[in-house]
């Protein structure tokens, strides 16, 4: 089986934590030509694995966000692409009582709903502002960080853009879905991922889909209907090939669904196919 690498292919998010006085390594990433910022911003955050974290759900990884972004870059102009960068930075700030180093631009705030309060009302200027496919994206990254000032408004928000189709559309479920879980309602959770594993081009990764889906599954008790999600996600994984023909790594998702599979059912983790000798040993030059 052949498989193209997803956009999307990131870790899932963690159940948030209180506010935290951990301070963001990114540095000023809007510098000055209008035309490289979002791909500097990118650079700056790319690795970081910090969760984008509102109030009570925490709803896309910072790693799906900077994808994001990267991918909507060349589809509107400049100022509207650097006005969507500045308030997904302010999104991401530090929060934090202290001050920040002499010298430094970056903002910090002291809670997480001074933080949200913040990027809304950049977000609310970009679609005001801009409108078209960019102002779009701006009502989705309102609605999750409308989560934190009103949660039941922030899910109305999602459950209206989640209707809309496309890749607002797809982002708008998976965080709904997210919500939806850790308010532990799980049947609409699951109705929801579901939904987005069955879709042709869902944006977020369908391994990551799937291994939400899996923990719905746990969560309700169906033991049976998890290790077979699980399954079948890491063999797809496993017996998974590039354009080339050549092995592709599992990715981290896949190696937690196969450390999962381990845990809920050790006999059936042992059909899995063998994974792909690395390349450059004696059997996988």
């Amino acid at each position: 089986m052949t498989r193209k690498k997803r956009r999307f292919d990131a870790p899932v998010a963690a159940e948030p934590a209180a506010d935290t006085a951990a301070k963001p390594r990114y540095q000023d990433p809007f510098q000055q030509k209008v035309g490289r910022s979002i791909e500097e911003a990118g650079k700056l955050l790319e690795g970081k694995g910090r969760n984008i974290l509102y109030g009570l759900a925490a709803i896309v990884v910072l790693a799906l966000i900077v994808g994001i972004v990267m991918t909507w870059s060349g589809r509107s102009n400049a100022q509207a692409q650097t006005a969507l960068g500045k308030a997904i930075v302010t999104s991401q700030s530090a929060v934090t009582d202290q001050a920040p180093p002499a010298g430094s631009t970056e903002r910090t705030f002291k809670t997480q709903r001074e933080r949200a309060e913040a990027a809304i009302a950049e977000f609310e200027m970009v679609r005001n502002t801009y409108g078209g496919s960019v102002g779009e994206k701006a009502k989705y990254f309102i609605a999750v960080n409308r989560l934190t000032l009103d949660r039941q408004a922030g899910i109305a928000e999602l459950e209206a853009l989640a209707k809309t189709g496309g890749e607002v559309g797809s982002l708008s479920k998976f965080a709904l879905a997210q919500a939806k879980a850790t308010d532990g309602v799980f049947d609409q959770a699951a109705s929801l991922y579901q939904e987005l594993a069955a879709s042709s081009d869902p944006i977020v990764a369908k391994e990551t889909i799937n291994f939400e889906l899996a923990k719905i599954y746990e969560k309700q008790g169906k033991k049976a209907e998890a290790v077979t999600a699980l399954f079948d996600l890491v063999k797809a994984a496993t017996e998974a090939k590039d354009l080339d023909g050549k092995a592709v790594p599992l990715s981290s998702t896949a190696q937690n669904a196969k450390t999962k599979l381990q845990e809920l059912d050790a006999e059936k983790a042992k059909e899995l196919p063998e994974p792909p000798p690395a390349a450059g040993s004696p059997f996988g030059l």
